[in-house]
């Protein structure tokens, strides 16, 4: 690994770019309608006050440790090595399926671009799309991390500067003409406080990745400082974003049945709203930036796997080659290549059988979906671990915190525990939830019966961790 190198806006920008903000709220907004009706600025809200509760965590703990594992080195720091494995193993699924949607819908963004440019509805197989995609983040991330970092906050710049000049032409215009400005959707009245709660698991998924940027603790300038900045800053930048967007879009829409539908029913709604307020140019400018949006996203995917694979190689889990670092650009070139070469895979797999079905009616956002829900229920399971570590970290002295100050990894992790209630509670069938809760499950299997394995990482982390406190500016040893 190259040494400490990445500045503070490099690190928010890891953690902006596989958010992805303009991803999110083209796409992420529909799904909550029949839920929720008007009502989905307040679950964005709500969504907003429960990630600030969790982020506290992670900038406690950050405070203190910095690893390429990031919540795998946390847990297992605090925690001991068994929880560290499986918060390990969940956050690799969340980030390997994350490698896999955000190129599904890669496709389903490029497809609603083209056929809008064209004007004729023409399209390409979104499986297509997404080999192509993963092909060159794939190529991309096996350069210089600095250079990746640039291009996510690029990407998502141009993305934010797009969405606001779109909520302030909503808001100029009074929203819809039929229903204008409408501030109760900041209210549940009409749909209940449980549906309300339901619809926030599906708004958590915006913000799933903020603590992306804790995974290049080893190679930030000022790590213990820098990072917890990045992890605030990634979580207050989207949350008043999210918020005002999705109120914008709202009411822009309408508020009643037909402005509703049309939400509901949108394949891109910042395209859609861009067309009726500003024009088919601007509507083609947002499509634009989704598309790239979607890019981002998977770049910072397939980074965060790939480092994830590598950190637990490193520490006895997986192929040895995984833990190899490429000499010429300081990356971890084996497990980039082969993140990417599962994308692949499994988005042609779902391309051509039509699998998964979640009733969109576009099989690449229906792959988007379900492969991202059972990333996000991955990451639940990982932040649960995360508020359970600043306890233990509190207790034996690692961080200072004033008691009164732990009501908030309390409330974080009361938080989490209603989002995974809620987001089994209806689950049927061979759903994302059950996937993701099979996956958490297989690395607390391989955790409790390899006792060697769970040692050799425990060793691995307190050695690591040690050489960090002796050495601000250590290198990370080679793989034996």
């Amino acid at each position: 690994m190259a040494k400490r190198k990445l500045k503070l806006w490099e690190a928010l920008a890891l953690s902006l770019g596989l958010m992805g903000p303009t991803l999110a709220m083209a796409g992420n907004g529909q799904g909550i309608i029949g839920t929720v009706g008007k009502a989905v600025p307040l679950v964005f809200a709500l969504g907003f006050v429960g990630v600030a509760l969790v982020a506290y965590g992670f900038i406690r703990l950050t405070q203190r440790y910095n690893h390429a594992g990031s919540a795998y080195a946390l847990v297992g720091a605090t925690l001991g090595p068994r929880a560290g494995f499986v918060a390990g193993f969940a956050l690799f699924g969340t980030y390997l399926f994350f490698t896999i949607c955000t190129a599904a819908v890669f496709g389903a963004f490029l497809n609603a671009l083209i056929g809008s440019a064209s004007g004729t509805g023409t399209s390409v197989g979104f499986g297509i799309a997404a080999v192509a995609c993963l092909l060159v983040t794939g190529f991309m991330n096996t350069r210089d991390t600095r250079t990746v970092s640039q291009s996510l906050l690029v990407i998502e710049g141009v993305g934010i500067a797009a969405m606001l000049v779109l909520v302030a032409a909503v808001l100029g215009q009074g929203g819809a003409e039929q229903t204008g400005v409408d501030l109760t959707t900041f209210s549940p009245d009409g749909v209940g406080l449980s549906a309300v709660l339901a619809a926030v698991v599906a708004a958590f998924l915006s913000w799933a990745g903020f603590e992306a940027c804790a995974a290049l603790g080893e190679e930030t300038d000022d790590p213990r400082r820098n990072i917890p900045r990045a992890l605030f800053g990634s979580v207050l930048l989207t949350g008043a974003l999210y918020v005002l967007v999705m109120f914008a879009q709202t009411i822009g829409f309408g508020t009643d049945e037909a402005g509703l539908a049309a939400f509901q029913g949108s394949g891109n709604t910042l395209g859609d709203l861009g067309e009726g307020y500003l024009g088919h140019w601007f509507a083609l400018l947002l499509l634009f930036t989704a598309v790239l949006s979607a890019f981002a996203s998977n770049l910072s995917s397939v980074m965060a796997s790939a480092r994830l694979a590598m950190a637990l190689a490193r520490d006895g889990f997986g192929p040895r080659q995984f833990a190899q670092i490429d000499p010429t650009h300081q990356t971890p070139r084996n497990a980039v290549l082969a993140m990417a070469g599962i994308g692949i895979v499994v988005n042609l797999v779902s391309w051509l059988t039509g699998w998964p079905v979640m009733g969109t009616g576009d099989a690449a956002i229906d792959a988007y979906f379900f492969y991202a829900v059972v990333g996000a229920t991955c990451l639940l399971f990982v932040y649960l671990l995360v508020e359970v570590a600043v306890f233990a970290a509190w207790r034996r002295g690692v961080i200072s915190v004033r008691a009164a100050e732990l009501v908030l990894p309390a409330l974080g992790g009361g938080f989490i525990l209603v989002v995974i209630g809620y987001s089994v509670k209806d689950a049927t069938g061979f759903s994302p939830a059950y996937v993701a809760i099979g996956w958490v499950l297989l690395g607390l299997l391989v955790a409790v019966l390899a006792g060697g394995l769970a040692k050799r990482i425990g060793a691995s982390l307190a050695r690591e961790l040690d050489e960090v406190d002796e050495d601000r500016t250590v290198v990370d040893p080679e793989p034996v």
